[in-house]
């Protein structure tokens, strides 16, 4: 009789191990699914804006495409950090570079407002 559950043992295992499998995949799945509650950026309003310099050699490549950047701004409108999101590396720089001299409208705070800086490449 010990013989044959060392037999079946082996298989027990392995139907566990595919449900604790099967049972982990759903639970991962499960919680990527929820919706992440993400940091909302506030809405200021540009008081001026400055164009970013085109890098010379991102013309020349024909790079273009939309970086995203989020500023830092302080009470009185003025951009006190930035830091790229999401966009090409080559244009992110001079994106940050222009969003540094942005001026916003004054707040009663501090806050973080997320830009779009579109570089169309010249055809």
């Amino acid at each position: 009789m010990r013989e044959s559950r060392l037999v079946n043992s082996p298989c027990r295992l392995r139907n566990r191990a595919a449900k604790l499998f099967q049972v982990a995949a759903l639970a991962l799945l499960a919680s990527l699914a929820l919706p992440v509650p993400a940091r909302a950026a506030d809405d200021r309003a540009v008081k001026s804006r400055v164009a970013p310099v085109y890098p010379e050699l991102a013309k020349r490549m024909k790079i273009g495409g939309i970086i995203r950047v989020e500023a830092v701004v302080d009470p009185e409108g003025k951009v006190v950090d930035t830091k790229t999101v999401s966009g090409n590396h080559m244009l992110s720089t001079a994106a940050e570079e222009a969003v540094r001299k942005w001026r916003f409208v004054p707040a009663a705070a501090q806050s973080t407002v997320e830009v779009s800086i579109n570089f169309t490449a010249v055809q």
